[in-house]
C-alpha cells in the first residue's frame, strides 16, 4: 500500500512538475488502483467504488462541457465576488503598454533562450556621431558649480542646447528631429547628467512625457506640422502641466476644468473650451513657450453630445494667453533647472488646441498611460545610471590616491564594503537601463518593467550616492568646485519623486498593474467574468488550477533540489544563477497566486505584502538583465565578479521579499503551506561574500580597463578642472609611483630603511640610494597631485552673501 502510493505520488509530481495538471492526476490515480489490483490489498467492492468515483471525477473535470456545466457555472458568480473590480482609470492604465519579460518571470517558467537571443539594438553612426559630438561639446560648457550660483544654464548653453536639436531627441527627422532610439536619447541623458543634473534634466524632459511625444503619438496631421519643427528647432519650449495641488499620485482626481462653450473672438463664433487650473511642479514651466495641460472636459451645455463629464483631455496652450499666470519658480532640493507652477483663470481655447482634435476629447488618460508605459523607462533610469557611473569613477580613483597611514584607503575592509557595492550596483543599473531600452527600441511598451527601472534604479542611486559620500567622508560635504558629490547628493530626491514616487510605484503600480498584466490567466478570467463569457472563464480558470499546482510542485521540488531540477540555459560560469532565479519564479508565482487568492480583491489594499511582492518581481528582472549583459559583453574575470555580486544580491532581496509574505499573510494556514513549499529547507541564501566584495572592490581599483568600462558614459573633464579632472589626473600619477612605493616598502622590511611617515620615507629612500632622482620626483608629483585632491573649498565669509 505504502510502494503504491509513493508511486502514485511520484508519477503526479513528475507530471506536475512539466505542467500536466490534468494528466497528472489521472496517471496517479490509475498507478494507484493498478497498485490496489495487483496487491489485491482492497476487496473488490472498495476498488470497484473507488474506481468509478475517479472515473466520475475524470468525466467531470476532464470533459469541458460536462465541467462548464457542473463546475464552472457555480464558481463563477464566486469569483465575481472576489476578482477585484476595475474602475475606467484602472482598467486604461492596465491596457497601456506591453508586457514582455516580466510575462516570463511571472509564468514560473521563464524561457531564458528568449531573452539571451534578444539583441538590444546598438547605436546607430549618427546616433554615436552625435554622443561623441555635439553632446561632448555640451558637457565641455558646463561648468555645474556656475550653473549653481547662477541658478541656471547660461545663455550660450541654452542656445547651444536648442542649435543642435537636444530638443528633438524623440522627433523624427521628418519634422527636423533626430529620431533618435531609445537607447541613445538614454546614453545622452546619461552623459550630460554626469557632468549636470540642471543640463540633464533641461535636456530630457522634452523628450519625454510632454507635448512632443503626445503630438508625436496622438497629434492631428495639422498639429503635428505646425508643432514639430518647431520644437525640434528650439523655437518652442515645451511643459507638461499634470500635477497639482489635489492631484498628486492620483492624477486622473484632476481638479482642473474645461467647460464647453462658445466665444466671440476676433468677431467670430468660436466653439472652444474655458479653461481653469492650478499646476505645480513642472520642469521648464518658468521658461516655457507651449504648454501641455492636463485637465477634465466639463459639457453642462450639451454643447458636444449628451454626456456632461466627457473626461480627461490634453490640449496645447500658447504661454502668453489672457489668465495664464506662468514665471514663478519652485527651487527643487536646490538643483537649478527650471521648475514652477503654472495657474490659468478663465483661459480660453478653441477646441483644434486639444491634442488630437475632436477625437481626442476624453482620450488624455490612455494617452498619459500609453506615454508613461515607456517614458517612465528612459529619463530617470538615465539620469541614476549617469549618477552611479559618476560615483564609481570618483570613488574607484579616490580610494586609490586617498591616503591614510601610508596605505591607499581602497585598501581597507571598512571602504572595500561600500566600493564593492557601489561598482556592483552600477553594472547592475546599467544592464538594466540597457535591456529596458532595448525592449523598447524592438517595439515594447513595457509599463510593468518601466515601473521596476523607474523605481529601482532611483532607489540604488540613492544607495550608491549615499555610499560614495561616506567614502569621501569630509571632502564630501564640503560644497565647492572641487565637489561633485554634493550636487548629486541634493539631487537624489527629486528622482524618487517625480514621474511617480517609489512608494506608491512599489506599493501600487508594479505589482497592482503586474499581477494582472503580466499574469497568465488573471486578466482573462476578470474579463471573462467581466462578459459573462463561461466557456473563456472555464479555460482561464483551469488553465490557472494548473498553473498553480506546477508551481508549487516546481518550487517545492526545485527548493529541495538546491534548485538543480530548475530550468537553465546551457551557460559557462553563471547556470547556477540561473537556475536559482528559475526557482524564484515558480515560488514567486505561487507566492503571487496564495496571495490573490487569500485576499481577493483587498490585496490592492494591502500595500505592505504587495510592496514585498513587487520587490520579488524586480529584483528577478534586475538580475536577469545583468546575467544578459554578462552573456553579451566580454567575459573578463570583473565582469564575472560584478555579475556574481549582483546575482547573489538580488537572490537574496527575492528571498526575504518572499520570506516578507509567508510571514506576514493573514490567513495562517495559507501562509503556512506556502513557506513549506517555497522554503522546506528554511531561506538559504545569503548576501554576497565578504571575499566576493573583496574582489569586486580590487577590480575597480586595480583593473584600469574594467573601470573604464564600468563608467563608459561617464564624461571626462580635461586634466586640470576642478573635480574628476584632477583626480583622474592624479590617479595617473599614482599609479605610475605604486612600483616605487612598493620598493621603499620593501626597504622597509628588509630593514634598509627604518620606518617613517611617506614624506620623510621618500627622502631617506633618496640619500640610501634604494631610489632614483627620478623615481624621488615621480613620488613628489603624485603626492603633489594627492595633496589637490584631498583639497576642499574655502571662501571668503563675504561670499556667502550671495551664494544662494
Amino acid at each position: 500500500m505504502l510502494v503504491t502510493l509513493l508511486l502514485a505520488l511520484i508519477a503526479l509530481s513528475a507530471l506536475l512538475f512539466v505542467g500536466r495538471g490534468f494528466l497528472a492526476w489521472a496517471v496517479a490515480a490509475g498507478v494507484w488502483l493498478a497498485g490496489w489490483r495487483i496487491t489485491g490489498i482492497a476487496s473488490p467492492l472498495l476498488f470497484e467504488a473507488t474506481a468509478l468515483v475517479l472515473t466520475a471525477l475524470a468525466v467531470v473535470f476532464g470533459i469541458p462541457a460536462i465541467r462548464r456545466a457542473l463546475v464552472t457555472a457555480r464558481v463563477m458568480p464566486i469569483f465575481a465576488k472576489v476578482l477585484p473590480r476595475l474602475g475606467e482609470t484602472e482598467r486604461i492604465a492596465l491596457d497601456a503598454g506591453t508586457v514582455w519579460w516580466d510575462a516570463e518571470l511571472f509564468s514560473g517558467k521563464p524561457d531564458w533562450s528568449k531573452l539571451l537571443a534578444f539583441r538590444p539594438q546598438p547605436l546607430s553612426a549618427e546616433e554615436q556621431a552625435f554622443l561623441d559630438g555635439p553632446v561632448e561639446q555640451l558637457c565641455a560648457m558646463l561648468d555645474d558649480w556656475q550653473i549653481n550660483q547662477l541658478r541656471d544654464l547660461p545663455p550660450e548653453v541654452w542656445d547651444f542646447i536648442k542649435k543642435q536639436g537636444f530638443f528633438g531627441m524623440i522627433i523624427p527627422k521628418e519634422y527636423g528631429g533626430h529620431g533618435f532610439s531609445a537607447i541613445a536619447h538614454s546614453r545622452v541623458v546619461t552623459r550630460i547628467s554626469s557632468r549636470s543634473v540642471a543640463a540633464a534634466v533641461t535636456v530630457m524632459v522634452p523628450n519625454s512625457l510632454g507635448p512632443g511625444e503626445l503630438l508625436l503619438h496622438y497629434g492631428t496631421a495639422e498639429q503635428k506640422n505646425h508643432y514639430l519643427p518647431r520644437l525640434a528647432r528650439g523655437e518652442e519650449i515645451p511643459c507638461f502641466g499634470l500635477t497639482g495641488p489635489e492631484a498628486g499620485s492620483d492624477a486622473a482626481a484632476t481638479q482642473s476644468t474645461g467647460v464647453v462653450e462658445k466665444r466671440i473672438v476676433d468677431g467670430k463664433e468660436i466653439l472652444g473650451l474655458r479653461l481653469e487650473w492650478k499646476k505645480r511642479y513642472i520642469t521648464l514651466a518658468p521658461v516655457a513657450t507651449l504648454i501641455g495641460l492636463a485637465f477634465r472636459i466639463k459639457d453642462p451645455d450639451h454643447l458636444l453630445g449628451n454626456e456632461d463629464d466627457l473626461g480627461i483631455t490634453c490640449a496645447l496652450i500658447p504661454h502668453d494667453l489672457p489668465g495664464i499666470e506662468i514665471g514663478l519658480r519652485h527651487d527643487p532640493m536646490g538643483v537649478p533647472f527650471m521648475n514652477g507652477p503654472i495657474v490659468g483663470n478663465d483661459v480660453f481655447i478653441p477646441l483644434d488646441q486639444v491634442i488630437g482634435g475632436h477625437a481626442g476629447i476624453g482620450q488624455g488618460w490612455r494617452m498619459l498611460m500609453e506615454c508613461l508605459a515607456a517614458g517612465r523607462s528612459i529619463s530617470l533610469p538615465a539620469l541614476s545610471v549617469g549618477a552611479a557611473q559618476m560615483m564609481t569613477r570618483i570613488c574607484g580613483a579616490y580610494a586609490t590616491v586617498r591616503e591614510q597611514f601610508d596605505t591607499p584607503i581602497g585598501r581597507f575592509e571598512g571602504i572595500e564594503e561600500p566600493l564593492a557595492r557601489i561598482a556592483a550596483k552600477t553594472y547592475m543599473m546599467t544592464a538594466t537601463r540597457t535591456l529596458t531600452c532595448g525592449a523598447l527600441d524592438a517595439g515594447e511598451k513595457p509599463a510593468v518593467l518601466s515601473a521596476i527601472a523607474k523605481a529601482y534604479l532611483t532607489d540604488s542611486m540613492r544607495e550608491v550616492v549615499t555610499d560614495a559620500m561616506d567614502i569621501r567622508a569630509g571632502s564630501a560635504i564640503q560644497r565647492g568646485p572641487r565637489n561633485s558629490l554634493a550636487r548629486a547628493w541634493d539631487a537624489v530626491p527629486i528622482g524618487i519623486t517625480v514621474e511617480g514616487a517609489n512608494i506608491l510605484t512599489r506599493s501600487m503600480i508594479i505589482y497592482g498593474q503586474g499581477a494582472i498584466r503580466c499574469h497568465p490567466f488573471v486578466q482573462k478570467e476578470i474579463a471573462a467574468v467581466a462578459l459573462s463569457d463561461l466557456a473563456a472563464f472555464d479555460a482561464a480558470l483551469f488553465g490557472h488550477v494548473n498553473l498553480v499546482l506546477r508551481n508549487a510542485t516546481r518550487a517545492k521540488l526545485c527548493a529541495l533540489s538546491g534548485s538543480r531540477l530548475a530550468d537553465a540555459p546551457d551557460v559557462q560560469d553563471t547556470r547556477r544563477y540561473y537556475q536559482h532565479l528559475s526557482r524564484f519564479s515558480a515560488a514567486f508565482e505561487f507566492a503571487s497566486d496564495i496571495a490573490m487568492g487569500t485576499l481577493g480583491g483587498s490585496l490592492k489594499r494591502r500595500e505592505k505584502i504587495s510592496g514585498r511582492l513587487a520587490d520579488a518581481l524586480a529584483y528577478l528582472y534586475l538580475a536577469s538583465s545583468a546575467l544578459k549583459r554578462y552573456e553579451d559583453e566580454a567575459k573578463t574575470t570583473a565582469n564575472l565578479n560584478l555579475v556574481s555580486w549582483c546575482a547573489e544580491y538580488s537572490l537574496y532581496k527575492v528571498q526575504e521579499a518572499l520570506r516578507g509574505v509567508t510571514e506576514n499573510l493573514p490567513t495562517r494556514a495559507a501562509a503556512w503551506m506556502l513557506k513549506l513549499a517555497i522554503f522546506p529547507l528554511g531561506a538559504r541564501f545569503r548576501p554576497p561574500s565578504d571575499k566576493l566584495g573583496a574582489r569586486v572592490a580590487r577590480d575597480i581599483l586595480e583593473d584600469r580597463e574594467a573601470r573604464a568600462t564600468l563608467t563608459g558614459d561617464v564624461f571626462i573633464p580635461p586634466p586640470g578642472e576642478p573635480g574628476l579632472g584632477t583626480l583622474e589626473a592624479a590617479l595617473d600619477k599614482a599609479v605610475r609611483a605604486i612600483p616605487v612605493e612598493t620598493k621603499l616598502r620593501d626597504a622597509v622590511r628588509a630593514g634598509t630603511l627604518d620606518r617613517a611617515p611617506g614624506y620623510m620615507l621618500d627622502e631617506m629612500g633618496l640619500k640610501a640610494g634604494v631610489i632614483t632622482r627620478a623615481e624621488y620626483d615621480l613620488l613628489q608629483e603624485a603626492e603633489a597631485a594627492r595633496n589637490e585632491v584631498i583639497a576642499v573649498d574655502a571662501f571668503d565669509p563675504a561670499i556667502f552673501k550671495t551664494l544662494h
